[in-house]
């Protein structure tokens, strides 16, 4: 005799045999472009935050909304190393001075962006590069890479 089935392997069997998959139906959803709001701005404020946690002088909690747990994690191990590279150099953490300049956006297909922004600070130029993809009817960051 088999054992009967607990109500998540049942619904899981079902789920195999209608092809059915709940996270196609309850995951985040890619949105359009005409569902989106200008990216412009989220990609200027995001690329500032970005250099703010590198240097300390914000939380990666704050940013935590707007990328994806792939970016959380890269960025993560970002500000860890940035951390300690301040520690052993003695020095604190402090809010970069940064004049944000040329912002280069192109959509390669629909409800995706790619940004490369320049950040000028007093020591150096750093460009900072961005993926944007629409889900939800918002933008979440899926790549982010300072240069």
């Amino acid at each position: 005799m088999s054992t009967p089935l607990t109500p998540e392997e049942d619904s899981s069997a079902e789920e195999e045999r209608s092809g059915f998959q709940s996270e196609d139906f309850f995951g985040h959803q890619p949105s359009p472009r005409n569902q989106l709001p200008d990216p412009e701005p989220l990609v200027i404020n995001l690329t500032r935050c970005v250099i703010e946690v590198l240097a300390g002088a914000r939380e990666l909690d704050q940013l935590a909304r707007w990328v994806t747990d792939d970016v959380y994690r890269h960025l993560l191990k970002r500000v860890v190393l940035s951390a300690r590279a301040r520690a052993v150099k003695g020095q604190r953490a402090q809010r970069p001075t940064i004049t944000i300049g040329r912002v280069i956006i192109s959509e390669p297909r629909d409800g995706v962006v790619e940004a490369v922004v320049i950040v000028h600070s007093r020591v150096r130029v750093r460009a900072v590069a961005l993926r944007l993809e629409g889900l939800d009817r918002r933008w979440r960051a899926s790549a982010i890479n300072v240069l």
